[in-house]
């Protein structure tokens, strides 16, 4: 479905280059405070971050909808303020509003947004988009008649119209039902099989885990981390051991206070937490510990911290 990439004036293996980015409003502001970035050809990032965290207007200022205060953006070697025509025409951009002319065609509209950036109609390729995104059938609907899933997937078709290089997405699944959902993930997955570099916003905290290639974390207009996401879990992941105990304790024995072990569940459940990444896990010296001190236990089971326990952990150690 997508063209083959071209070489970038630069011929450097990152598609999107910002330096020093900053944006300070009238009110004073400061959005985004001296942020550095780089996304890399074909690979998924997925930004995560809370409301008012810059998210929004980082990519904003990226697809040239707003003007940074100071700092530079490179978009496949073109700076963004410089060489605008050039550095937009590589950015598909898919806006978390559903807002689109509701009395045009699906067909109509996709057509018009790529004739927007200068391209000459071709009908064969607007059709593989919508038969990609399963809107052929709907191709000579109005938007107006269509369900919510169909219209953000007109979005979609709208923003990739124009053959573009990056792929832009802001809470693409906001609202979305849980099919549809998977899939377009199914979709971005496709895009970026065929070359395409995509950027996600999502506050969907499995979304990135599910997809997201590397993820960076903003907050208060500022990244905490950017970090492959296997190389994130594993070394912000913690892991937890939960042992169901036969009797239930009132307070843990204050020789194992060293563990720092957690009752739970009105004292029937104990609750050890370790670092995988540590020379040793301290499991079996536990283990006998408890049984010198005659806690016995009927189950156990142990559980890996999620991407969303490490993201809620930095942006509340950041706070």
């Amino acid at each position: 479905m997508l063209p083959e990439p071209t070489s970038p004036p630069g011929g450097t293996p990152d598609i999107v280059s910002i330096s020093g980015l900053a944006k300070t409003y009238a009110n004073g502001f400061h959005a985004l405070k001296g942020l550095d970035l780089t996304i890399r050809r074909g690979e998924i990032f997925a930004l995560l971050g809370p409301n008012g965290a810059g998210k929004t207007t980082l990519i904003s200022i990226v697809c040239g909808l707003s003007r940074p205060s100071a700092g530079t953006v490179l978009v496949d070697g073109y700076d963004i303020v410089r060489d605008y025509r050039a550095a937009r025409s590589r950015i598909g951009l898919v806006p978390q509003e559903l807002a689109t002319d509701a009395f045009e065609t699906v067909w109509a509209t996709v057509s018009f947004s790529r004739g927007l950036f200068g391209h000459s109609p071709k009908p064969a390729y607007i059709e593989s988009i919508l038969r990609d995104l399963s809107l052929w059938d709907k191709r000579k609907a109005k938007i107006m008649t269509l369900s919510g899933g169909m219209k953000r997937r007109v979005l979609i078709a709208k923003a990739l119209a124009h053959e573009p290089r990056i792929l832009f997405l802001d809470e693409p699944t906001a609202g979305v039902d849980v099919e549809l959902r998977r899939d377009m993930w199914k979709m971005v997955r496709r895009l970026r099989d065929d070359g395409m570099t995509i950027i996600l916003t999502t506050h969907y905290i499995e979304e990135a885990e599910e997809m997201a290639d590397r993820i960076g974390v903003i907050n208060k207009g500022e990244l905490v981390l950017v970090e492959e996401k296997h190389a994130l879990m594993r070394k912000l992941g913690k892991k937890q051991l939960t042992l169901h105990l036969q009797a239930p304790l009132a307070v843990v024995p204050p020789a194992l206070a060293h563990y720092g072990l957690e009752l739970a569940d009105g004292g029937h459940t104990l609750v050890y937490t370790f670092d995988t990444q540590g020379e040793a896990t301290g499991i079996a010296p536990l283990m006998r510990a408890l049984n010198e001190h005659g806690i016995d236990f009927k189950d156990l089971n142990s559980s890996e911290s999620s991407l969303e326990d490490i993201f809620v952990s930095l942006v509340r150690e950041q706070s």
